[in-house]
């Protein structure tokens, strides 16, 4: 592996494919915002990445994600990072080794953070399901003390619904054989349901990026980054630094919105990737 400093003068300084998906990105948030304002088309609904189980889920989002921002900061910053350290990778491994990368760290990161989505859901998917399949006031009481509904006044037509299901539920603890009040109670528990597990919708193309992010402190670990283009940093520390920050800020959880797991997923991905690349001795490393 070279330990030499990296030269940027040597290579391309935007590549076929970093060029292309420059330009995709940008287009798809321009489009984002013309069809919302236009034509009350939400690309995030039909292309975030949903939860298996929501019926807006569908295979095609594993792909789409990772070309949809939630806001021109997001964009930039990771349009700017595909940049930096996209084009000197694809200028090393060559187009088609590069976008297998960047597809396969992205879907990686997207297969990641369902598993933790997975993970920190499945147990309230549990309960709502078996008060859908036993609705009594026990297993009412047993979800009500459990889970915390994810409902406020701003969440729409199923916000009224909650309201009318505490009626109901406040009515069955007198007179449980309700039959009108239970079937109520189970409409807004299938409605929530859905509503519930179509909450997690991810976007962006941070997974891939955090890919690329190790495989250039792989390839030019001696490489300075400059923070802030003040502070410069090798390349394999920076790597090292945010990979900590994300699984730091992965499980203790700051509330931040992001997808910190799915960062990590990328790097993890793309660090198996390469593994796989050498061990078939078509490795992507500098000798």
């Amino acid at each position: 592996m070279s330990n030499t400093y990296h030269s940027p003068g040597r290579f391309s300084i935007l590549p076929p494919i970093v060029k292309n998906l420059l330009i995709i990105n940008i287009l798809c948030f321009l489009a984002t915002i013309v069809l919302k304002s236009t034509f009350s088309i939400d690309l995030y609904k039909l292309l975030g990445l949903h939860y298996f189980q929501s019926d807006i889920f569908s295979p095609y989002q594993f792909i789409t994600y990772m070309f949809m921002h939630g806001s021109f900061e997001h964009l930039f910053f990771n349009m700017f990072a595909l940049w930096m350290f996209g084009s000197t990778i694809e200028n090393v491994w060559g187009s088609k080794r590069f976008i297998i990368f960047y597809l396969i760290t992205g879907i990686g990161a997207a297969l990641t953070h369902y598993l933790i989505i997975h993970l920190q859901l499945s147990t309230d998917i549990a309960l709502l399901e078996a008060s859908i399949q036993s609705p009594d006031i026990v297993t009412l009481q047993a979800l009500i003390k459990n889970h915390q509904f994810h409902i406020n006044q701003y969440s729409g037509d199923i916000w009224n619904q909650f309201l009318l299901f505490q009626e109901n539920v406040h009515a069955l603890q007198f007179a449980p054989s309700n039959v009108e009040a239970m079937e109520q109670i189970n409409d807004f528990l299938n409605n929530y349901l859905n509503y519930y597990v179509s909450l997690p919708n991810v976007v962006g193309a941070s997974g891939s990026i955090y890919g690329l992010l190790l495989a250039f402190g792989i390839l030019f670990p001696n490489a300075m980054i400059y923070i802030y283009f003040l502070f410069p940093m090798k390349a394999k520390w920076f790597v090292i630094i945010f990979g900590v920050i994300e699984l730091i800020s992965g499980i203790f959880g700051s509330g931040d919105g992001v997808a910190h797991f799915a960062h990590l997923g990328g790097m993890i991905f793309g660090l198996l990737l390469i593994l796989l690349w050498r061990k078939k001795s078509n490795s992507p490393y500098q000798q």
